[in-house]
């Protein structure tokens, strides 16, 4: 068995390990959380599709993204790729799912600079796009200071030039330390891909909170789908730069019930239950499918080179 073989079932075998612990230690804390909503199954069926629908655009954009580097993935093992390199969020510390998504691309055949840069890139654009939503959606309710708008306005423009920054910036370097640093190349298209990709996603996923909302309250969910998608997503970014917290766990229930009443979308027992219950919800469709594709046979990889 080569290194990178070995390196990778280890890899897999953590991340089964630590998802399972996970299960075990927190699913008991939302225990019986659904038998006090009055679940609306349609709307529950519906929200969970938006959610894929965010998924499979965020894939599509890492597999664009993988291509501007002048890489060709399937569709599949991109799938595959990200659904179990996404289990890695419920590791402490955040790092991990790059790890996961670099070492598994390379077996898929993809250069290292590829898979981890492709990776890179789409979560830091993936967590300016996020604050941008948040602060586009949640003008009208939340209090959005003006230092974190000028903040994220001047990283998403950091970003958009980075392409041609980074060589001048590499040289400049060279200039003043005397070295030869090699001239690092981040192709523009794929920040534009990133970005246009996972903006929508982030929409997705505040179409999905909503319906959720209505699922699992009878109904009883009102409110702008503004509101619903500046409750999703500020919260969902308040755990995810949580290093600490495996999985956002804590920091994104305090936010998400901070954010509901401030909102007046729900307080008191409806805000806790839908709390609750979109953290069950969000782990089943996040850890499934990572775990499932743990268990079926890696694909074999592809051979592109003739069609280059």
């Amino acid at each position: 068995m080569t290194r990178q073989r070995l390196l990778r079932l280890a890899l897999q075998i953590a991340l089964f390990v630590f998802v399972v612990r996970y299960l075990a230690t927190h699913w008991s804390e939302y225990h019986g959380v659904f038998e006090k909503a009055a679940i609306d199954w349609g709307a529950l069926t519906l929200s969970s599709l938006f959610v894929l629908v965010a998924y499979v655009l965020l894939i599509q954009t890492w597999r664009q993204v993988v291509e501007e580097f002048g890489e060709r993935l399937e569709f599949t093992a991109a799938m595959r790729i990200w659904f179990v390199s996404n289990l890695g969020k419920y590791i402490p510390g955040k790092v991990w799912s790059i790890a996961a998504m670099g070492t598994l691309s390379q077996e898929q055949g993809i250069s290292p600079i590829a898979a981890v840069g492709s990776s890179v890139i789409v979560q830091l654009v993936n967590l300016v796009t996020g604050f941008a939503v948040f602060i586009v959606a949640g003008a009208p309710t939340m209090d959005v200071p003006l230092p974190a708008v000028a903040a994220v306005v001047a990283i998403g423009a950091g970003l958009l030039g980075a392409p041609r920054l980074l060589p001048w910036a590499v040289a400049m370097v060279n200039r003043l330390t005397g070295r030869r640093q090699a001239m690092t190349y981040l192709p523009p298209r794929a920040v534009w891909w990133a970005a246009a990709g996972t903006s929508m996603a982030w929409v997705f996923y505040g179409i999905a909170f909503q319906f959720f909302a209505i699922a699992v309250t009878g109904g009883e969910a009102y409110g702008a789908l503004s509101d619903w998608t500046a409750v999703f997503v500020g919260s969902y970014l308040l755990g995810f730069i949580a290093v600490f917290s495996p999985g956002g766990l804590g920091v994104r229930e305090v936010a998400m019930a901070e954010a509901l009443q401030r909102t007046g979308l729900a307080i008191g027992a409806v805000a806790a239950l839908l709390v609750a219950a979109s953290r069950i919800w969000l782990t089943v469709l996040e850890i499934i499918p990572g775990v499932l594709f743990l268990l079926v046979r890696p694909l074999a990889r592809t051979d592109f080179s003739a069609d280059r």
